[in-house]
């Protein structure tokens, strides 16, 4: 899926209330990682990564990695923050400005 940048901005600041719900340490990207991020899009649209100090991986790269392995849009990283989206399929919880 691709995001207009009115669009990311709009994530973007939905993602600023949440807190980060995973954390990348110095085993960087696990497939146990990616089947947890990937069972949290079954409640939530939004999910918020913190990479931490000990991990070398670039976070932009991590962050396009994990989306292309869950079937999310990445929408972006801000510092040591990513930011990944997935709408419910069924139930979508949030519209998107066009």
């Amino acid at each position: 899926m691709e995001l207009s940048s009115k669009q990311r901005a709009y994530l973007r600041s939905l993602s600023n209330h949440t807190e980060a719900l995973f954390q990348v340490g110095k085993s960087s990207l696990t497939p146990e990682l990616t089947n947890a991020v990937s069972e949290a899009f079954n409640t939530r649209e939004i999910i918020k990564l913190s990479v931490l100090k000990n991990c070398l991986d670039d976070p932009k790269e991590l962050g396009n990695t994990i989306a292309a392995r869950t079937g999310s849009t990445f929408v972006c990283s801000i510092g040591k923050k990513i930011i990944l989206y997935k709408p419910n399929k069924e139930n979508p919880e949030i519209v998107l400005p066009k």
